[in-house]
C-alpha cells in the first residue's frame, strides 16, 4: 500500500508540469540568482530568422542561469503547433500584464486589438524593452511606425549581401566601458548588417564590420554602397552600420522605458557567445540592476538552430517541446 500510496503521490506531484507542458506558451521558472522576482516576456513571431528557437533558448539562460521567471509566447497555427506564419497570433498574451521587461523578435504582426492591448499596456508601465533583428519592423499597417518611434530604426535595407555576407561585431569607440558590454569579444552574427541610421539620443554600442563571406575569419568587404544618411556612396564599412544601441522613449502614458536595440539576432546569430552576453547584460542594466563582469551564457540544453530563411521552420513543434530538460525535435518537413 505504501508503495502504491507513493507512486500516485508522485504523480499528483508533477501533475502541474505536466499542464504547463501542454499549454500554447512556455514558462521557465528562475532558480537562485540576481533576477528572482523579475519576469522577463519573449515575444517570438517572425518569419524568417527562427526566433521561435533563439528566444526560448535565451529564456532558459536567464532563468536558470540568472533567476528571472521567463515565459516565451509564440506565434501558433489552429493545432497549437508554433507557426510564425501565422502574422495574427500571440498566444497567451496576458502574460504580459506582469511583465518587469519585454525581449522581442517580432516581424510585420498584425495583431487583433486585444492581443495588442496586452503588449501596448505593458509598454506603458515604462518597462524595459529589448528588440532583435526584425523587431524594427515588427508591426504592419497603422502600428506599423513601432520600430522607428520606439526603437530607434525601420526596415531600411541589407546593407550586407542577404546570406552571402556575415556580420562581425566591432564595439564603437567610447563605449567600452558601457555595462552592456561587459565581457562581450568576438561577436559574430551570420545575418547580414541591416542598413541603420538610430536617432541623435541613441547611444551606439557596436557597429557591424561586413565580411567578405560567411565565415568568422572573412577579411571586411570592400564594396561601395550609396550611404542614405551622408548622401553619397561610401565603402560599405566606412562607416560600418550600427548593430546595437540604447536610448529611451516616453510613452504616451508619460513612463519613460529604457530600449535596447540589435539589428542582429537570427537563432544563429545567437551561437555566437558574445552576443549572448551582450542580450543578457542588456536585461540587467535596464532593470536597473548591476551587470555581471562576465555573465554565465552557457546554453542550459543542447542548441543546434536551423539557418535562418522563409518556411525553413520546423513544422510540429509545440511550446512543451521547448521544455527544460529536452532536446528540440527535428519536426515535420514542409508538405
Amino acid at each position: 500500500m505504501k508503495s502504491i500510496f507513493t507512486f500516485f503521490f508522485s504523480i499528483l506531484l508533477a501533475m502541474p508540469f505536466v499542464h504547463q507542458a501542454g499549454q500554447d506558451h512556455i514558462v521557465y521558472q528562475g532558480k537562485a540568482g540576481a533576477g528572482k522576482g523579475k519576469h522577463l516576456v519573449f515575444l517570438s513571431g517572425d518569419e524568417e530568422y527562427r526566433g521561435e528557437e533563439g528566444l526560448p533558448m535565451m529564456a532558459k539562460i536567464l532563468s536558470q542561469r540568472h533567476g528571472f521567471k521567463c515565459t516565451v509566447l509564440f506565434s501558433l497555427n489552429d493545432k497549437g503547433e508554433i507557426d510564425p506564419n501565422n502574422q495574427k497570433s500571440l498566444s497567451n498574451p496576458k502574460a504580459l500584464d506582469s511583465a518587469d521587461a519585454i525581449v522581442m523578435l517580432l516581424r510585420f504582426r498584425t495583431w487583433p486589438d486585444e492581443i495588442y492591448k496586452h503588449f501596448d499596456d505593458a509598454c506603458n508601465r515604462g518597462i524595459p524593452v529589448i528588440g532583435l533583428r526584425t523587431s524594427t519592423h515588427a508591426f504592419r499597417g497603422k502600428l506599423g511606425g513601432f520600430g522607428k518611434r520606439v526603437l530607434g530604426e525601420r526596415w531600411v535595407s541589407h546593407w550586407g549581401a542577404h546570406k552571402r555576407e556575415a556580420c562581425r561585431g566591432v564595439i564603437e569607440p567610447g563605449a567600452e566601458k558601457d555595462p552592456i558590454l561587459n565581457g562581450v569579444t568576438d561577436v559574430f552574427a551570420d545575418s547580414d548588417v541591416y542598413e541603420a541610421y538610430p536617432p541623435k539620443d541613441a547611444k551606439i554600442l557596436m557597429r557591424g564590420l561586413v565580411l567578405e563571406n560567411m565565415k568568422p575569419d572573412s577579411k571586411p568587404s570592400t564594396r561601395q554602397k550609396r550611404n542614405r544618411q551622408l548622401g553619397k556612396v561610401t565603402g560599405v564599412n566606412d562607416p560600418a552600420m550600427a548593430v546595437a544601441w540604447t536610448r529611451s522613449h516616453k510613452w504616451p502614458s508619460g513612463n519613460t522605458s529604457t530600449i535596447f536595440t540589435s539589428t542582429m539576432g537570427a537563432a544563429t546569430d545567437l551561437l555566437s557567445e558574445g552576443l549572448r552576453r551582450m542580450i543578457v547584460n542588456a536585461t540587467y542594466a535596464g532593470l536597473g540592476l548591476e551587470v555581471p563582469k562576465k555573465a554565465n551564457v552557457d546554453y542550459v540544453d543542447p542548441y543546434k538552430p536551423l539557418f535562418y530563411g522563409f518556411n525553413t521552420f520546423r513544422r510540429g513543434i509545440k511550446p512543451s517541446d521547448h521544455a527544460l530538460g529536452k532536446v528540440l525535435p527535428a519536426g515535420t518537413k514542409k508538405k
